[in-house]
């Protein structure tokens, strides 16, 4: 049995980008609607999927377990630390929202901070593009992250072969 405070590896992407997609909807309805509780309840969304990848997130839950096997697409395995932490950097902005509005009543700043959020997830549903990935890359890159973190985001030639084998097999 998987431990309660552990984060999957590999992720689908393809549900990843759902809850990507579920963290818009929630954050356009929380701007549109100034709905300030709700962005408490992105931001618990958030600490939980870090804390334990889809297992203690109602999003999560809901995406994995309800949306992404009614889609026919096919799972896309990804490595699950580079989204882990992207997960953590909406933790961070959602909170730093929540607390701009709800502690130092900055709405402004904090419905900006939001809104900031909402463009990353954007990205992330809409274009595969997930910024969290990309400055865990770079800090991998960097020496910041040690390559025993993610083996499997050091070796991108192993992932490349194995993607090219993927496709000849089904071309055949």
């Amino acid at each position: 049995m998987r431990q309660l405070f552990s984060f999957p590896n590999p992720v689908n992407e393809v549900s990843a980008r759902l809850v990507a997609a579920g963290v818009v909807l929630m954050s356009l309805a929380a701007l549109v609607f100034q709905a300030e509780w709700l962005v408490v309840v992105i931001a618990l969304g958030f600490i939980a999927r870090v804390l334990t990848g889809p297992t203690l997130s109602v999003l999560g839950q809901f995406v994995t377990r309800v949306v992404t096997p009614l889609l026919p697409a096919a799972a896309k395995p990804v490595p699950g630390p580079p989204k882990r932490f992207a997960q953590g950097i909406g933790v961070a902005f959602s909170a730093t929202s929540a607390l701009l509005l709800l502690v130092f009543d900055a709405d402004l700043a904090g419905w900006i901070v939001l809104g900031a959020l909402a463009l990353a997830a954007t990205l992330e549903s809409v274009f595969a593009y997930c910024l969290g990935c990309k400055i865990f890359a770079l800090l991998m890159k960097a020496g910041l992250i040690p390559d025993a973190v993610c083996e499997a985001c050091g070796d991108i030639r192993a992932r490349t072969e194995a993607n090219l084998e993927k496709k000849q097999a089904a071309a055949l």
